[in-house]
């Protein structure tokens, strides 16, 4: 058996390494380090709670609007509020805006780029991948970039700018639009459309929507060869990529996108059925990360994050979130398998998997547009976008939103006024956690046992699609 350090990794969000035992061919197991610490939630304590609204959308350049979502909830739970109608439309056009910014450029700058690879090159398809897929060079790149820019504007409309707005407030947002500014977002959301309609898929949103099957998937891209969704289900077939980075099928959602009491895609977890969600089962475990604290797992909204490196069983900063001690993946696939997608549900069958992964997100951009159009719809100019919001001296609340990359919670205490305890789990802590204290490896680190390495040792294009699947955000990751 042999043991080597894979990282650093290309084309991923900050900073990642994976020790891996390797035994005939193969990754017999893995241990994920986030080896960076940032301190946010450090930052926090003893500051007036309406400043996680300026300093949490700083934890990432690509999620921000996340943060500040998780963050505007947090409060609004602490202040008893309830938001404006109008501004909870604004804010999921907003936190849309993002996350689907997020699945396109995760698709074809991250993730598409490793089939252009040498490594590829005997296989069939590898020079159409080339000229099309290749880093900073290939046809794709020069396709999405404008469509990505300019579907950007509608954040510019509703947040001022993106990244790091304080348009989101526990109230609602901060810009009331004007009538005409409803026709500027319905052209906004109207180019997106077509870019995704005639590139990314050659078919229209709500036919993708539809797909019900793995075999209706297969029937569809044979039908609709030119779009660039169909391009990766070729490739997927050949390299079978449903072999790679399976999990253990248990998936998790805190829901998203809601507007008066419910949601576009429901919350709840997934173990081969449905289950309510139940966020005081949230633990957090210490027992591998460089964290002083309890031996036993705590609820977020009790703990509190004090880096430490005098755990000898430590290897990774990251702490180890639980859901009833169960290990849990998050991310489109999970949001998709919870609502109920039969597509989702059928792929994940087995727990998820590289193909999975992928496929979920580009249902996200089928589902969600749709969605947006109704939400501008729906927005009433001259009605209140915000209410104001009135903190007591003593409160707690939690934010639970839904990042393109999954479940990301916000869990504050208010002391005499000031922040007393504030705790966050991003969506990779949850899917690259490491180890708890019974020894339990975390998401990726049981996706990866059994990816096929290269004869030196060297991660090589399997390892790097498995990781990339999951779309690690690793600056989100510790704090």
């Amino acid at each position: 058996m042999t043991r080597r350090i894979l990282g650093p990794f290309n084309r991923v969000e900050g900073d990642l390494e994976v020790q891996v035992d390797i035994e005939d061919g193969a990754v017999r197991a893995a241990w994920v380090n986030s080896p960076l610490y940032r301190g946010f939630e450090s930052m926090l304590v003893g500051k007036d709670p309406r400043d996680a609204l300026v300093y949490t959308p700083r934890i990432c350049g690509i999620c921000s609007v996340s943060q500040s979502m998780a963050a505007a909830a947090a409060l609004r739970a602490a202040a008893g509020l309830q938001a404006a109608r109008n501004g909870e439309l604004a804010s999921n056009l907003v936190l849309a805006c993002e996350n689907l910014t997020d699945h396109l450029t995760h698709f074809y700058l991250f993730f598409m780029p490793d089939f252009a690879r040498a490594e590829y090159a005997r296989h069939a398809g590898h020079a159409e991948a080339a000229t099309r897929f290749t880093a900073q060079t290939g046809s794709a790149s020069r396709d999405m970039l404008p469509a990505r820019a300019g579907f950007l504007h509608l954040t510019g409309i509703l947040a001022g700018k993106w990244p790091h707005s304080l348009a989101l407030q526990p109230g609602g947002t901060t810009r009331a639009i004007e009538a005409q500014e409803k026709v500027q977002l319905r052209n906004v959301v109207g180019l997106f459309r077509r870019f995704l309609e005639q590139t990314l898929f050659d078919d229209r949103l709500e036919n993708v929507a539809r797909i019900d099957s793995a075999a209706a998937l297969r029937d569809w891209a044979a039908a609709h060869p030119r779009g660039d969704f169909a391009h990766f289900l070729r490739i997927s077939e050949r390299l079978d990529l449903r072999r790679l980075g399976r999990g253990a099928g248990r998936f998790l959602s805190y829901g998203a996108y809601e507007v008066d009491g419910a949601h576009l895609f429901a919350p709840g977890s997934w173990n081969g059925s449905p289950r309510a969600l139940d966020a005081a089962r949230i633990t957090e475990d210490l027992s591998h990360a460089w964290m002083a604290g309890p031996a036993q797992p705590s609820h977020p909204s009790q703990a509190s994050t004090r880096p430490s490196l005098d755990n000898p069983a430590a290897y990774s900063w990251c702490k180890a979130p639980r859901l009833g001690g169960d290990v849990m993946e998050t991310g489109a696939l999970a949001r998709q398998v919870v609502h109920g997608h039969p597509l989702a549900r059928e792929l994940a069958r087995d727990g998820g998997d590289v193909h999975a992964r992928v496929v979920a997100r580009m249902l996200e951009l089928a589902l969600v547009p749709p969605a947006m159009e109704a939400w501008i719809a729906q927005l009433r100019p001259g009605e209140p976008f915000c209410h104001v919001a009135t903190l007591p001296e003593e409160a707690e609340g939690a934010g639970l939103v839904e990042a393109a990359r999954g479940s990301l919670g916000h869990w504050l205490r208010i002391h005499k006024g000031r922040i007393h305890t504030y705790q966050i789990i991003a969506p990779t802590t949850w899917n690259f956690s490491p180890r708890d204290a019974g020894g339990t490896p975390g998401a990726l680190e049981q996706a990866l046992v059994g990816t096929p390495v290269a004869a030196d040792g060297a991660p090589g294009a399997a390892v790097q699609h498995v990781v990339r699947s999951f779309d690690p955000c690793m600056v989100c990751t510790v704090h």
